[in-house]
Formats: structure tokens, sequence, C-alpha cells
């Protein structure tokens, strides 16, 4: 059942924000596609796709309000980073289901209102917000993302395969 919606967001520069967010990526989460031009592929195209996703931005979504109510929307501690993503995932533990559309296309300013993340005070709030994060859905991260491919990097928000060894012994 559908319940959540997110949508595609460009920067101005006609590159992709944001197509939807795998929980994992770069130790806690990340936008997928990151940078990709607008009418560029990545990944099989999924960025062109519509799908079920773990999560997508709160920078544009829609939710029925009895679903806002039922998981009692955004966690407070989370001011400014990760909320979208706590909130998806609260939203999944009902068992609703979080849906990317990219045929709803935005521009986004990301961060424009409330600048660069550079100061000693913002990077101290970041730290924390990672660490409530974490300490909230480490069994989520350690299990790893449901709609992501476990061999592929999370260090990417581009989708590169794992590096992994190879034996060439006998």
């Amino acid at each position: 059942m559908l319940e959540q919606f997110g949508v595609k967001l460009y920067y101005p520069d006609e590159t992709i924000q944001h197509a939807g967010i795998i929980v994992g990526l770069g130790g806690v989460a990340g936008n997928r596609f990151k940078s990709i031009p607008k009418n560029g592929h990545g990944y099989f195209a999924q960025e062109s796709m519509i799908q079920n996703l773990s999560a997508v931005t709160a920078a544009c979504i829609m939710t029925p309000r009895k679903i806002y109510d039922e998981v009692d929307y955004m966690d407070e501690t989370l001011a400014v980073a990760f909320n979208d993503v706590d909130f998806c995932l609260k939203i999944r533990e009902k068992g609703y289901l979080i849906v990317y559309n990219p045929f709803v296309e935005f521009v986004h300013y990301e961060s424009k209102s409330r600048g660069e993340e550079n100061t000693p005070e913002k990077i101290k709030r970041f730290q924390g917000e990672i660490n409530t994060f974490k300490e909230k859905w480490q069994d989520f991260l350690d299990k790893g993302d449901p709609y992501y491919n476990v061999n592929l990097s999370l260090d990417t928000e581009v989708y590169h395969m794992k590096k992994c060894r190879i034996n060439h012994e006998k």
C-alpha cells in the first residue's frame, strides 16, 4: 500500500540532487545518483523509474496525515540531518511503502537558507545527529538497505561494484 512518495530533485546546474535515498550510504544515508546530468542515466536507469525505496528526502514528500500522526512525524533530536530517513523508516516499520516518483521534478536549492555545514557548532550538531541515527537504526544499517544490492559499494552515490580480491593461486 502506497503511503508516501518522494520526487526527483535537481541542483540549479541540472544535475541530480536527489533520486531516492540509500540507507547505509556513506555510513548513514545518502542520495542516489547525486550529480548525474539531468538527461544522463545511472545504474540500469533507476533514477528514471518509479520504484519502492527505503527512504526519500523530505525536501518534497507527500504523506497522508493519518500516517504522519501514526508514526509521530519527525524526531526532533534529528533537527537537520536524517530526520527524513528516520521518518521513512518508521513508516516502513508500520508496513507502508515509500515510493520514488521520477516524473515529479523540481529544482532544489539544497541548504541555501541554512548555509554550509562548516562551523564548529554545525559540525558538532551533525555528528550528534549521525550518532542519534546510528543508535536508533543500527540493526537496519547492519542488515543493509533491502532496496540496494549488497554487491554494490556504499562509498559512492553512483552504484559502483565493491572492490574484491581475487585469489589467483591454484
